[in-house]
């Protein structure tokens, strides 16, 4: 893979984490909205854990993309 690859497979890699952390962020807002009027949190604190794992997911993938990239040009 060469340097501009690289840079776009980062670019994307960030985009990625950028959205997530922006679902996670609304999905925190609508629990606590939630819990404020009393009403069950189940699967939204669900929907926030599949979030969480995407972005942990996410996360890897970048530092795989980084890792390669030492790799190969360092």
């Amino acid at each position: 893979m060469d340097r501009d690859q690289e840079r776009s497979h980062l670019a994307e890699a960030d985009r990625h984490i950028a959205e997530v952390k922006r679902h996670i962020a609304r999905q925190q807002t609508v629990i606590a909205k939630l819990k404020s009027g009393d009403h069950p949190t189940e699967v939204a604190e669900s929907m926030l854990e599949a979030l969480e794992g995407s972005l942990r997911a996410f996360e890897r993938h970048r530092q795989l993309i980084l890792n390669l990239n030492s790799k190969t040009h360092g």
